[in-house]
């Protein structure tokens, strides 16, 4: 246990009894959610950290608005500190405006896509007046955020971590208790090709979940771009550079440094930031001088990483510097799933 865990250790029976309250407080009063004129499709979880929630919302969304399901992205903003609020997120935004995550999101999905805002209801307004052909909201992160009205709830549990000790924050990393997973209408287990006990995940959801269908899909990294240059993808892996050193700020780092090497991507040496933390141009150079020492001919990182560089970065970066893009599969039957449940 980490030392600010062991010193917040006395307030765990206090958080856990003002999340049940809060949550037999919208049991029995459903009607304090306020609700939009068009579906509202949450992806959450349980846990705090990476599960991959921005990928598959991501995944939905691209997928969805090929179907003609036009869409926008809703996102509290997480790390942002912005004096519009609700606030459209622009390809362009500024990260310590709207947070790393809309970015990312924003960049992929382009404009008109993302808003973000500590109250999603006012976002939603917001995203159907900027779109008046939307048909539908994708809540991004939004199991525990009970004041939407949700039409459809997608519980993500990563399937090589799970439930983690099964204990609340803070003695554990689960934001609610677990029969809270009641509530989902469907789970989506991550990373499931590293599963090593698909039945203890079903019995898992058997006993506390809502008895809807359990979707498992996987994450890949499928290209890398230089970051400081507009020129075509790289497939991986990228022998000829020489070795790699790999480094994030991901709520679970591991599983990034994992999927390089699944993807066939060795590196020499990896370094962690916390999560959502945004490097500054010094950071980047003891990036460099630790990759070095390593023997690390070039730099990794994700995506939701690149969108907090810079120019002040670009000014220091005396290294190759790779993005690596990642993408959903084996999200098929959920997306058409999820298009059937939209009708």
């Amino acid at each position: 246990m980490s030392i600010l865990r062991y010193l917040s250790a006395p307030l765990a029976p206090l958080y856990g009894m003002v999340v049940r309250a809060r949550n037999q407080s919208f049991d029995a009063h459903p009607e304090r959610a306020a609700r939009v004129p068009v579906p509202v499709v949450s992806v959450g979880n349980l846990s705090a950290g990476g599960t991959g929630k921005t990928p598959l919302t991501l995944f939905l969304a691209e997928g969805l608005e090929a179907a003609g399901w036009t869409n926008a992205v809703l996102s509290r903003g997480y790390g942002g500190r912005r004096d519009i609020d609700p606030m459209s997120v622009r390809p362009d935004s500024d990260p310590r405006k709207t947070g790393d995550e809309p970015l990312l999101m924003a960049r992929r999905l382009g404009p008109s896509r993302v808003v973000v805002g500590r109250k999603r209801h006012a976002a939603a307004l917001r995203a159907m007046a900027q779109r008046p052909d939307l048909r539908c909201l994708l809540l991004d992160d939004g199991f525990q955020h009970r004041a939407l009205h949700r039409d459809l709830d997608l519980l993500v549990l990563d399937g090589v971590r799970r439930w983690g000790n099964g204990r609340m924050l803070p003695l554990g990393d689960l934001r609610e208790p677990m029969d809270s997973a009641r509530r989902a209408h469907a789970l989506v287990v991550t990373r499931a090709a590293r599963v090593p006990d698909r039945a203890e995940i079903e019995a898992w959801w058997a006993h506390y979940g809502s008895g809807g269908p359990i979707f498992w899909v996987d994450f890949t990294l499928g290209d890398l771009r230089r970051w400081d240059t507009t020129g075509a993808p790289s497939s991986l892996p990228l022998p000829d550079l020489g070795p790699a050193f790999a480094w994030c700020g991901l709520g679970h780092p591991e599983a990034f440094y994992a999927d390089l090497l699944i993807a066939g991507q060795p590196w020499i040496g990896s370094h962690s930031f916390p999560d959502h933390h945004g490097p500054s141009p010094a950071d980047l150079r003891r990036l460099q001088a630790l990759a070095r020492r390593e023997g690390a001919e070039w730099l990794v990182c994700t995506e939701k990483d690149a969108v907090k560089l810079n120019a002040d970065h670009s000014r220091v970066l005396d290294m190759p510097l790779f993005v690596a893009e990642q993408r959903v599969s084996g999200g098929e039957s959920l997306l058409a799933w999820v298009r059937a449940q939209l009708g």
